[in-house]
Parts: structure tokens; C-alpha cells; sequence
């Protein structure tokens, strides 16, 4: 008995070891690698930038409507720069790293930063209080919005091991920021796959692979192959595809000088129209101000307004015969477009092996050993908090749900209830509000990357006037039709040009599409300096 209890014993020893482990394991996995509440000040913790340019000062500050600290950008259009180093730098290849951190733009975002700068280790020499945007990263994420920039950035600082030098990769197509004044929580997962996914709000927004040439711009594995830079074109190289027909001749009875409209001969004057009243007569309600000097101001004179004479007649003043198309019209003469005998194509430089050339299996990141704020901004109250380092996506998720989400929940209520306690008027605010994050979520699609610049400046004017929201939804819907239909059908047919005929249309050039295009831009530029329409006077009938 006594030797099977010692056995009983030793084996229930093990197993209680063994467990005692695991636990140890599990809780160290279940840790942030770093977390920062900024429960406590912020002093002695993060230091604020001493050079020149930085003249922002950052506050320890509740977030509006609630208890709870973070570190704050207390003015207007000012830079601010401030660093966390680490006990320990942070290395990013070993497994899943989550980075996370919320912002909350309390006062909006109309131009300015709220991104990290996640530091790989500094040159000797370097401190704290010399952080500036010379200062080298691994990793920049957060959100950026300006103009017509409105991203969450994610850019990747990777050292070229051909030639030593640090490129940065930006993310393509990164999600736009969220238009409003909550606290939203922004995580970038890595994963040893070499996958990237960006949350906000905990929703996934933009999944990515480090690797993949269509997920980031420059490709972090470079081109084998380069133009060659020393390649230059011949000179008897001809680029033209098409050329004026030299044989071609101007027809006898084509008249360059013939206008393009003439007096409409067949016209007849309206009947009542009034020859001797003018279109516009002194306003005789009007008097002159006391304190007019005719000395200093000059001889005053009635502001004009319509002839209410004329409201009733088809016209006032004198009559004059309106302008009709000419049909003799024909314009300037060019000689028809052939086939360039002599073409080459396009030039382009011959490709030679990429001296910088390598293959890659996994990025070579490098490890963070500091977490920097250096931003410029137009707009205070930008508020930072929670942020986070992680190597389990569970743990950011818990920080997600039990520091975030409670605030963002308060934060949404109100704003509810502000919106209904402001009645229907601002129902009308709410409603646009709806529409804009909703235009935001189209821009973020991948067919309308090429566009998303454009789509994001109609956004911001529609915000700024929300008199011109629906015009601003028609003019985003069309180019959102524009591109399906050059998915589906291609794009616009070649125009043919007849290779005899003599057209009033084509101007010397090598290139139809090109003269398609800038007939366009020369109509579209005619038309946007047009002057507006008026009410008919005396050529009109």
C-alpha cells in the first residue's frame, strides 16, 4: 500500500506541476505585450518633443462625458510630438502582433493626423525629447483626413537588404475615417501568414497580404526587372499611329470663312413687343444714403432693376432678328487620318535585371521600441487612449469590449437624443449624416479606388453645404455607373475616321482617342466659361 501510495503521490505531483505551468502560460499569452489607459498622468511617462517646431502642448483630460483620462491635443493648428519608449523592444516576428489604440475627435477633423508612429530602435545619441518626423518607424497607423485625404493609414517601413535603403509601403485602398465625433477603436492584426486585416470598431474594414503586389504600394518585393535608365529613343522613332493623308486636297467648295450662324432671315418681330422701353430702369423706391459725399463718392445714381413694362411684353428695347446654324458652316479643313506607314509603336526603354531585386518568404519588420504621437492638426480635442500591444487577437478584443464599447454606447445614446431633441429640422441633419457615412462606405469600394479621391471631395463640399447633398449623391451615383459600365462593356468604342473623306471635325494629330479627348476638354472647358442664361431681349423671339 505504502509503495502505491507514493506513486499515486509522485503522479498527482506531475500533474499538479504540470497544470501550474499552463496556467502560467496561459496567462502570460492572455497579457498585453503593452497597454497604456492613461488612467494615471501621463509625466515622467511620455515625453513631449523640445524641438522647435512642436509648440503643442498635451493635457491629461477626461473625455467629454465621461470619467474616463486620456492624453489630449489641447490646441488649434499647432504640431505635436510626444513618445513612449518601451521597456523592451517589441518584436514582430515571432506570431500574431495586434496593434490598437483609440481616438476621439471631439471637435472633428477637418485637416490633421491622429495616427501612431511605432518606432524601431533609434541611433545612439538619439532621446526622447529630440523625437521629431525624421525619427525612424517601423509602423505608421491611425487616421488622416485633409482636403481631399481621408484615410486610416497603415504604411510599412521596410529595409531593402539590396540597397540598405528603407522604403515605406502604403497600404492601398486603407479605409476612410468615420465622419463623426465618437470614440472609435482602430486594431491592425498581423499575422505570421503574412496577412493583414484593419478593424474599426471592431469590424473588419480592409484585409491585405504584406506581399502582394495589389495590396501596397511600392510592392514590398521590388520588380525583377527595370527600364533601363540609360535607354534613349532614336530619333527617327515615330510614335504616330495614324497621319493628315499627304495626297488628300481641300474639296473647291469647302469655304473656311463661312460663320458658323447667320441672321435668321425668315424671322418676324413679335407683336407687342416694345421697341422704346428699356429692359431696365432706375428702382424708384430707391434714395440716396445720407451720408453719401458726391465729392468722395461720386454723383449717385438709382440702382437698376427690370422693366415691369416688360414682364408682360415678349420683349423690350430694340428688335433684332435671332441667329440661326449656318447650314453652309463647315469650319476649318484637315486633310482625313491614314495609317502611318512609318509607326513603331510606342517607345518604351529596355528592361534590364533589378539590381535591388530580392525575394522575400515574410517581411523583415522591425522591432518596435517606442509608440510616438508627431502630428499636425487644425483642430483641438483630439483625445488618444487605450493603447495597446498584443499577441493574441482575443486580448484586444476584451480591451475592445470592456474599455471601449461602453463609452462608444453612452457616446451613441446621446447623440441620438440630441438629434431628436433638436426636432425636424435636424432630423433632416440626421438623416444626411446617414447618407454621408453611407457615401464614405461606397468610396471604400475596390472598383472605385481610381475615383475615390474624387468621390471624397464631393463628400467633404456636401458636408460643408448640405443644401447640395442630393446633387452631390446624383453626381457620386453616375460615376459609380460610369465605371460599371466600362467593366461590363469596355469603355468607349474607337471612333472610325474615314481614310478619303474630308472632315471639319479632326485636327492634325497622331492619335484619334486623343482627339476625341480633347475635343471634350475643349467643350467642357467652353461650357464652364459660358455665362449663365438670361431672359430673352431683343434678339430672342
Amino acid at each position: 500500500m505504502g509503495e502505491g501510495n507514493r506513486r499515486v503521490g509522485l503522479q498527482f505531483g506531475i500533474l499538479l506541476l504540470f497544470g501550474f505551468f499552463a496556467s502560467a502560460q496561459l496567462c502570460a499569452a492572455s497579457d498585453p505585450i503593452f497597454y497604456e489607459s492613461f488612467d494615471e498622468s501621463f509625466e515622467g511617462s511620455w515625453i513631449a518633443s523640445e524641438k522647435g517646431d512642436y509648440q503643442g502642448t498635451w493635457k491629461h483630460a477626461k473625455s467629454e462625458g465621461h470619467d474616463d483620462y486620456g492624453l489630449l491635443v489641447s490646441e488649434k493648428a499647432r504640431k505635436f510630438a510626444i513618445v513612449k519608449e518601451l521597456d523592451e523592444p517589441v518584436k514582430l516576428k515571432d506570431g500574431t502582433i495586434v496593434l490598437q489604440f483609440e481616438t476621439r475627435l471631439q471637435n472633428g477633423l477637418e485637416c490633421g493626423g491622429a495616427y501612431l508612429k511605432y518606432l524601431r530602435p533609434q541611433e545612439a545619441g538619439w532621446t526622447a525629447k529630440g523625437f521629431d518626423n525624421e525619427s525612424p518607424y517601423s509602423i505608421m497607423f491611425g487616421p488622416d483626413k485633409c482636403g481631399i485625404t481621408n484615410k486610416v493609414h497603415f504604411i510599412l517601413k521596410h529595409k531593402n537588404p539590396k540597397s540598405g535603403e528603407y522604403v515605406e509601403h502604403h497600404l492601398k485602398n486603407p479605409p476612410s475615417v468615420p465622419s463623426d465625433k465618437l470614440t472609435h477603436v482602430y486594431t491592425a492584426i498581423l499575422k505570421p501568414s503574412n496577412e493583414l486585416r484593419i478593424l474599426i470598431d471592431g469590424e473588419e474594414k480592409k484585409k491585405a497580404s504584406f506581399l502582394s503586389s495589389e495590396d501596397f504600394e511600392p510592392a514590398l518585393i521590388p520588380a525583377k526587372t527595370i527600364p533601363d535608365p540609360d535607354d534613349k529613343k532614336p530619333e527617327d522613332w515615330d510614335e504616330r499611329a495614324k497621319i493628315p493623308d499627304p495626297d488628300a486636297v481641300k474639296p473647291d467648295d469647302w469655304d473656311e470663312d463661312a460663320p458658323m450662324e447667320i441672321e435668321d432671315v425668315e424671322a418676324v418681330k413679335p407683336e407687342g413687343w416694345l421697341d422704346d422701353e428699356p429692359e431696365e430702369i432706375d428702382d424708384p423706391e430707391a434714395t440716396k444714403p445720407e451720408d453719401w459725399d458726391d465729392e468722395e463718392d461720386g454723383e449717385w445714381e438709382a440702382p437698376k432693376i427690370d422693366n415691369p413694362n416688360c414682364e408682360t411684353a415678349p420683349g423690350c428695347g430694340e428688335w433684332k432678328r435671332p441667329m440661326k446654324s449656318n447650314p453652309a458652316y463647315k469650319g476649318k479643313w484637315h486633310a482625313p487620318l491614314i495609317d502611318n506607314p512609318n509607326y513603331r509603336g510606342i517607345w518604351k526603354p529596355q528592361q534590364i535585371p533589378n539590381p535591388n531585386y530580392f525575394e522575400l518568404d515574410t517581411p523583415d519588420f522591425e522591432p518596435i521600441a517606442a509608440i510616438g504621437i508627431e502630428i499636425w492638426t487644425m483642430q483641438d480635442g483630439i483625445l488618444f487612449d487605450n493603447i495597446l500591444i498584443a499577441g493574441d487577437e482575443k486580448v484586444a478584443e476584451s480591451y475592445r469590449v470592456t474599455a471601449w464599447k461602453p463609452k462608444f454606447e453612452v457616446e451613441k445614446e446621446k447623440q441620438k437624443a440630441e438629434e431628436a431633441a433638436a426636432g425636424a429640422s435636424d432630423g433632416l441633419k440626421g438623416f444626411q449624416k446617414a447618407v454621408f457615412d453611407a457615401l464614405y462606405k461606397i468610396a471604400d469600394v475596390p472598383f472605385l479606388s481610381e475615383h475615390k479621391a474624387k468621390i471624397l471631395d464631393l463628400i467633404e463640399k456636401a458636408e460643408k453645404q448640405p443644401n447640395i447633398t442630393i446633387g452631390v449623391i446624383v453626381s457620386i451615383v453616375v460615376v459609380v455607373l460610369t465605371v460599371l459600365f466600362k467593366i461590363l462593356f469596355g469603355g468607349k468604342k474607337p471612333a472610325k475616321v474615314s481614310e478619303k473623306t474630308s472632315t471639319p471635325e479632326v485636327a492634325e494629330t497622331s492619335d484619334n482617342q486623343g482627339i476625341s479627348e480633347d475635343k471634350q476638354e475643349q467643350n467642357e472647358n467652353e461650357d464652364a466659361a459660358a455665362p449663365p442664361r438670361r431672359r430673352n431681349t431683343r434678339r430672342e423671339t
